[in-house]
């Protein structure tokens, strides 16, 4: 079967595939960089790069992972700086890159100071080569004394500056990574185009403490019991760069590269709805491996053939004129939990979250017999359901569940609130649907 085409255009540059390897440790050196492109990335930005004479001292250790429940690593906290290797030896690394993969895109990730430095970096990343350049405004931790990281890009006339710097010395697009770590990206954003830039990176990490050791006290990670705030990333941050590529993307109008918390094709896909034309990755690459770039564009390839898109570009930007104010949305449109109960496993997450967190709408079957509350219509599916089985509250067939622990719904409770439904373990047990008007 012929795949789809996920060749993509960005701000004039052709990608192999929308899908990126973002400023990170996967791209610290050409070797890696050249794995990456070997298991099939369409790109790679490479880790962010200062003059000789930028001092970069790296602490140790500096991460610490977010784990709730049995998830591990739902989210990353970093301590860590800009790439401590030479400049002259990562760029002669760039110019060898681009011998042996003129096919995929080399984006090098670049931090300065004063107007001059930012021009001679970016007139030497160009000259070794490179196809595009990222500005890195956003790192939350590190540097900020210097001029540096958010402090620039959390200031709308700093950004402009130095966007207007680079994008004057460079013959070649120029991406500019913003930080979410301020109230509205929008206004700096419009700054980056207004400086001639070609497009913006969002988001870099969030700013954020990942907590405490209960023993000694140290925040995490514990550098010889100290320790700082720093930038947090994967799965964990998703929403939160989804808001501001539907931001940026929507009210600015500017060409986006999306980054935050993506894992699967299908964050990818939501990136691509809101606005992004390319989707860089990170955490998700350090968990698992480049080789997760196999899952990424089989099934971003299947999903546009089973929408009937030709490219990824017929998804950019789909979702957002769906994405309206609040006080846009319907409020006849209502809705209410319905519970397919073939499906149920019987845990008793919906009752809880129901009774202690939403409308008390929800209870176990066994307790509203026992209560006598049960209707007609309750009552026969309940007998519909025990078909075959014990009698009510009794065990029932070997895999079956326990009739009494069927969950069951009162409608005139139930204001269609949606919370039952992010705590079931069963992905399509416990549904939405639309409240039906009773007849005149």
């Amino acid at each position: 079967m012929k795949k789809t085409d996920l060749s993509v255009e960005f701000c004039g540059v052709r990608f192999p595939n929308p899908f990126v390897l973002a400023a990170a440790p996967p791209t610290d050196s050409g070797d890696m960089i050249a794995r990456g492109f070997d298991a099939g990335w369409g790109g790679a930005v490479v880790k962010t790069l200062g003059l000789e004479h930028v001092e970069v001292n790296l602490v140790s250790p500096m991460m610490a992972g977010l784990m709730y429940e049995d998830k591990n690593l739902i989210g990353l906290e970093n301590i860590d700086l800009i790439s401590d290797r030479d400049i002259v030896e990562v760029l002669k690394e760039v110019e060898d890159l681009k011998r042996r993969y003129p096919e995929q895109v080399l984006i090098v990730s670049m931090m300065a100071s004063t107007e001059d430095e930012w021009k001679e970096i970016a007139r030497r990343v160009q000259d070794a080569g490179a196809d595009m350049i990222e500005c890195s405004f956003s790192c939350p931790h590190g540097m900020p004394e210097k001029g540096m990281g958010s402090a620039v890009g959390q200031d709308a006339g700093l950004t402009y500056e130095r966007a207007k710097w680079v994008a004057e010395a460079a013959d070649i697009p120029v991406l500019i990574k913003l930080t979410p770590n301020v109230t509205d990206m929008c206004p700096i954003a419009t700054k980056v185009k207004e400086a001639g830039a070609a497009g913006v990176t969002a988001i870099n990490t969030v700013k954020g403490l990942l907590g405490f050791d209960l023993e000694t006290f140290s925040p995490l990670p514990s550098v010889a019991g100290k320790s700082t705030e720093g930038g947090f990333s994967g799965p964990a941050i998703k929403p939160i760069a989804l808001r501001f590529v539907a931001d940026v993307a929507g009210r600015v109008g500017i060409p986006v590269a999306g980054v935050g918390g993506v894992v699967t094709w299908r964050d990818a896909a939501e990136f691509m709805l809101a606005g992004a034309g390319i989707v860089q990755v990170c955490t998700a690459v350090m968990r698992y491996g480049y080789d997760i770039i196999e899952e990424l564009t089989e099934g971003l390839s299947l999903y546009l053939e089973e929408k009937g898109f030709s490219t990824p570009a017929d998804l950019v930007g789909k979702g957002l004129t769906n994405l309206v104010s609040h006080e846009s949305l319907s409020r006849e449109y209502k809705v209410i939990a319905s519970i397919d109960e073939d499906m149920c496993v019987g845990c008793g997450a919906c009752v809880i979250a129901c009774r202690d967190g939403g409308h008390q709408a929800i209870e176990f079957r066994g307790d509203v017999e026992a209560a006598g509350s049960v209707d007609d219509a309750g009552a026969a599916t309940g007998a519909a359901f025990g078909e075959g089985r014990a009698g009510s509250g009794e065990e029932p067939d070997e895999g079956g569940v326990p009739i009494a622990r069927i969950p069951v719904v009162d409608d005139e409770k139930c204001i269609g609130c949606g919370f039952c439904r992010t705590v079931c373990p069963v992905e399509t047990c416990l549904t939405m649907k639309e409240r039906e008007e009773p007849s005149p």
